[in-house]
């Protein structure tokens, strides 16, 4: 064990002095993401231990109380792929039982049919990028009415989320996102709406983003139910991109987390991972940090849930004023 801790401290001080010279007028990128990263990898205090066993025989009670749990990943929906993975051309399309072509975004239901859990609602999560993974995968919301998932552009050119080395290869191994990340369906962030509470910012056009931080790496296309448990405010080139953070029901640790405090609980440095990454994430491509709203911190459940009500009520407008064709054509599409 001493040897590991002294593999992982070797480690640390090594990212730190070989990025040291990266630093910006906004503060270090390099630096700002190993801090964030080292919470995560770091080992567990003996109080930290405490509370992990004792949130062992919490969810052993819950689970019992319930009479077992939910499974979150959803059989309603299919996916098949057309093209070469890593193509410009590659795609991949949703069915639903029936084999009839959907959009993910428009068709896939917001609330799951599971119902409720707890004081909110299984919400279905469309997976466009797994954690772990490079490839900027997203929903083509201009691709109208099928919207199949794509891999995003830039300039021409396929994406990729930078590759940032932490912790050696014990934790975290030249990953890029550790979060399943994707959409809710049915919701749109309003490009023609400005959101008093923060900054008078306009919406990207986009579905809601979502970032799932449960244990297991799900796969491209998958549907997972989810419960919200809180929301950033991101700002990103001047408008308005919220992410909710979210927890798949059936991860082991799902039903100790019911609201935004409990995330820091039992993932701990996860909110200040999640909160880092984002800022940053476009820092190596040349562009400046991203900021956040509401204090710079995450807010509660209640008012992630009050912000995806909104979004789901702003894409039933859309799609009753607007041919599925026009949606791109109200503003320019945000490389988010």
């Amino acid at each position: 064990m001493a040897a590991v801790r002294s593999v992982m401290t070797t480690t640390r001080t090594h990212f730190l002095l070989l990025h040291n010279n990266k630093c910006s007028s906004s503060g270090c990128y390099f630096l700002r993401l190993n801090k964030a990263f080292a919470s995560l990898c770091r080992w567990p205090s003996p109080k930290e231990k405490s509370s992990s066993s004792s949130a062992e025989e919490t969810l052993a009670r819950r689970i019992a109380s319930r009479g077992g749990s939910i499974s979150s990943s959803s059989k309603e929906f299919s996916t098949r792929e057309e093209g070469q993975p890593e193509s410009l051309e590659y795609r991949i399309f949703f069915s639903d039982r029936t084999g009839r072509t959907i959009s993910p975004w428009h068709d896939i239901p917001l609330r799951s049919s599971s119902g409720e859990d707890g004081d909110g609602t299984l919400l279905n999560f469309v997976v466009e990028i797994p954690k772990r993974t490079k490839a900027k995968m997203e929903v083509a919301t201009e691709e109208q009415p099928y919207t199949p998932i794509k891999q995003d552009t830039k300039n021409g050119k396929l994406r990729y989320y930078p590759q940032i080395h932490c912790c050696a290869q014990l934790f975290f191994s030249r990953y890029n996102i550790n979060w399943n990340y994707g959409l809710l369906p049915q919701t749109w962030e309003d490009p023609t709406h400005s959101n008093p509470d923060i900054e008078n910012t306009y919406g990207d056009n986009d579905p809601v983003d979502i970032v799932e931080i449960g244990e297991r790496q799900a796969e491209v296309g998958e549907v997972l139910k989810v419960k919200p448990l809180g929301i950033f405010a991101m700002i990103d080139e001047g408008e308005l991109d919220w992410k909710v953070v979210a927890i798949s029901v059936d991860d082991q640790k799902a039903y100790l987390v019911d609201d935004i405090d409990d995330v820091e609980i039992y993932f701990p440095g996860t909110l200040t991972a999640i909160h880092d990454w984002f800022q940053d994430y476009k820092v190596p491509d040349g562009s400046p940090p991203n900021r956040f709203g509401l204090g710079d911190k995450p807010a509660d459940k209640a008012t992630a849930l009050r912000v995806i009500a909104e979004t789901n009520a702003a894409w039933a407008n859309l799609v009753k004023r607007h041919d599925p064709g026009e949606i791109n054509q109200l503003k320019p599409h945000a490389e988010t």
